[in-house]
């Protein structure tokens, strides 16, 4: 699928977008933009795709999206083809990284915040008590202006950086634009994994290359990565298999092969349990 780049004007006393989308269905198409975003539905159902992953939306569902990662909200028939009696209706933000200024993150009161923002390349599906409090704030946002707006903007920053409630959707391979301010071993260890998913990569291998005992490693790309190391792995696997599926002819045994899984009932294990369906039921989608 060709993704289209998006943007949307901003008000010229505005620091950052909050809108009302309204109309029988969702007129988006895939697309990206360089804005981070919240998505909350508040009318219609139907399935959203942001990056590689597809999953069904409901009224209440609230997604944080980075920069340039591409997603789409596909309601339901009814709402297409104007069955429904009721419009769909979202509730929309986009900022930018530097919206209250180019020092505002170098601050050490946002460091935790930092890293939801370096998560959110791949998109957060945020659930939970955390949802519940973050979507009065949106609603309530509609109607404010100036600094009250701003306030709930910094609130809602909070509440997201001491959360643990949220779903990662996309795949690390789709993940675009990260800023992670940790060493050079990150980016060691993400080119490492990078290269060689394709074959087995064991932790003592991979402790290895990032220089440090298999304890150490373990607690490290737990805290960085928020996963252990093999369910990242096992998560880069699958995100090539969806590329793999999307925009190649190979059957499902060379997906597997290719993305190093030699037991396909193992690759269509962990490919259901990640994407929620099986491999040839994504195609499926995909196609139509």
């Amino acid at each position: 699928m060709k993704v289209i780049e998006q943007r949307l004007p901003r008000e010229f006393d505005k620091s950052f977008t909050v809108f009302c989308e309204k109309g029988n269905f969702f007129p988006c198409p895939w697309h990206h933009h360089p804005e981070f975003e919240f998505v909350l539905v508040t009318k219609s159902t139907g399935r959203r795709m942001v990056g590689d992953h597809i999953d069904f939306f409901e009224e209440g569902d609230l997604v944080f999206l980075g920069p340039w990662l591409p997603h789409v909200w596909v309601n339901d028939p009814e709402y297409l083809y104007g069955k429904s009696n009721r419009k769909a209706e979202a509730i929309v933000i986009h900022f930018t990284e530097n919206f209250l200024g180019d020092r505002f993150l170098s601050i050490p009161e946002t460091e935790p915040f930092k890293k939801v923002m370096d998560i959110a390349n791949r998109g957060m599906v945020i659930k939970g008590q955390t949802k519940n409090e973050i979507n009065v704030m949106l609603e309530r946002m509609l109607s404010q202006s100036g600094l009250q707006r701003i306030a709930s903007m910094i609130t809602i920053f909070d509440i997201l950086s001491h959360s643990s409630e949220y779903e990662l959707l996309a795949s690390p391979t789709f993940e675009l634009n990260s800023k992670s301010a940790s060493s050079s071993n990150l980016n060691k260890i993400n080119e490492y994994i990078m290269r060689n998913f394709h074959n087995d990569i064991s932790l003592p291998e991979i402790a290895s290359i990032a220089n440090m005992a298999l304890t150490t490693f373990c607690n490290f790309f737990k805290e960085n990565y928020r996963v252990t190391f093999v369910e990242y792995l096992t998560a880069v696997r699958i995100g090539h298999a969806c590329k793999i599926l999307a925009e190649q002819d190979l059957n499902i045994v060379q997906t597997a092969y290719e993305c190093g899984y030699n037991n396909l009932a193992n690759f269509n294990r962990q490919f259901r349990k990640l994407k929620g369906m099986t491999p040839s039921e994504y195609r499926k989608t995909i196609a139509s």
